[in-house]
């Protein structure tokens, strides 16, 4: 039965890449529509031929690895357990230690280990990708330097909430779900509230922004809008990438407006005022605190079906993958891949909802800056930079993309300069 359960798993994740692998590279259509052809969404009036080239292999094989990635991580998860690794981990764990706490811990740091090891090839490959591209400019010691930090967090991040959650599973066998989606409220705001002050800076160093004339003007915006604010930060990611981009992050007294210092080197100041407008928008409408909400909302329906979904398999497969009871570690691998499952199902839902939020960030932003020229000519700019495709086929649109298309924010601009050219 084991045997055979491997053999369909492995059998099924086949399937599904050579299902992508044939729709991103044979079927899926990344041509413009006639209607858009030679306007400035098409990326032939911006890019060169080699460019062009590029963007469109980048992308297919970027694409790829992001849908084999997350299914890979339920296949290992499911091998943990079918093959008794879950069952040994927790045996070394005990045989090491007589503290319950520290039992856990070493559970964890096997795990975490293992999961380390086998998505390991996954990263350097898209690691790699990106160097060939010219999108990474990191150093292979830098690259690993961020993976063992992200290591380091992802483990102290469960060594806080594995412990606390069987414990609540313990506690209470039917509400667990409940309180554990209770209990995370808390811990997600506060981790929102450290992350531009603590965590952030482990990987980059951020400081004020140095152009103090840009920082006027940013700041004149904000001013516009009401917000209070004072500095805006720049990041030196050109150590890592070519890339632009901009965000808001934190939240209260430590949301930050946040520049990386590539889109400074390669935007003009018109674009950047575009850009932070779009910044500001998020932060006038509470983008941030509506995420939270709806993250909240679907946390709850996503504990509560994990909850009902293991006690299933547990009860239909418990023997063939060695979990005598859903309050035993050893069914912390389930509770990741279930977890993992309905995330990566949520996830057209959720990109839905951010790309309407993006969307009318922009709007926001053309109608406070009136420059449209400036706004198109920053998103060619982020095409260019990042590789990334005007026109992505449509799974990879509802699977990956928070924002709207290229080809859905410049035609839309475009649509505001003629409007404005006509008054």
């Amino acid at each position: 039965m084991v045997r055979k359960m491997g053999f369909y798993a492995v059998l099924a994740y086949a399937l599904y890449g050579l299902f992508f692998y044939w729709y991103l590279f044979h079927f899926a259509d990344i041509s413009l529509p006639f209607e858009y052809q030679g306007t400035k969404a098409d990326p032939a009036t911006f890019l060169n031929g080699r460019e062009l080239m590029l963007s469109e292999e980048y992308s297919k094989i970027r694409n790829l690895l992001f849908f084999l990635s997350t299914p890979f991580e339920w296949l290992f998860y499911f091998f943990i357990l079918l093959f008794g690794f879950s069952k040994a981990f927790k045996k070394w764990a005990e045989s090491s230690s007589k503290y319950k706490f520290l039992q856990t811990a070493i559970y964890l740091i096997w795990l975490s280990f293992f999961a380390f090891v086998a998505t390991f090839p996954l990263s350097y490959i898209s690691f790699s990708l990106s160097k060939t591209y010219n999108i990474s400019t990191q150093s292979f010691a830098l690259w690993m330097k961020e993976e063992l930090i992200d290591f380091w967090i992802n483990y102290g991040t469960l060594l806080v909430i594995v412990p606390v959650l069987y414990w609540l599973m313990k506690k209470s066998v039917k509400r667990w779900w409940l309180y554990a989606w209770a209990l995370s409220i808390p811990f997600t705001l506060f981790m929102m509230f450290l992350q531009p002050v603590v965590i952030d800076p482990l990987y980059n160093d951020f400081y004020p922004l140095k152009n103090k004339e840009l920082e006027t003007k940013i700041l004149d915006l904000a001013d516009k809008a009401q917000i209070p604010a004072e500095h805006v930060f720049e990041v030196n990611m050109s150590a890592e990438t070519n890339s632009l981009n901009a965000y808001v992050t934190g939240i209260g007294a430590n949301a930050r407006i946040v520049l990386w210092d590539t889109t400074l080197n390669k935007l003009s100041d018109d674009q950047i005022l575009f850009i932070m407008a779009h910044e500001i928008c998020h932060y006038v409408e509470n983008h941030i605190y509506i995420g939270i909400a709806l993250y909240l909302l679907l946390s709850l329906l996503g504990l509560y079906l994990t909850y009902r979904i293991m006690n299933w398999v547990i009860a239909r497969f418990g023997k063939e993958l060695k979990i005598p009871d859903a309050r035993d570690i050893r069914s912390l691998p389930l509770f990741f891949m279930i977890l993992s499952m309905l995330l990566f199902t949520a996830s057209p839902l959720s990109n839905l909802i951010s790309r309407y939020e993006e969307t009318r960030a922009d709007r926001y932003a053309i109608n406070m800056t009136q420059n449209p020229d400036a706004a198109i000519t920053s998103f060619q700019e982020l095409t260019r930079s990042g590789l990334s495709q005007v026109n992505p086929p449509l799974l990879v649109k509802i699977f990956r993309y928070s924002h709207p298309t290229m080809l859905e924010r410049i035609s839309m601009l475009e649509e505001y300069e003629v409007k404005m050219k006509n008054k």
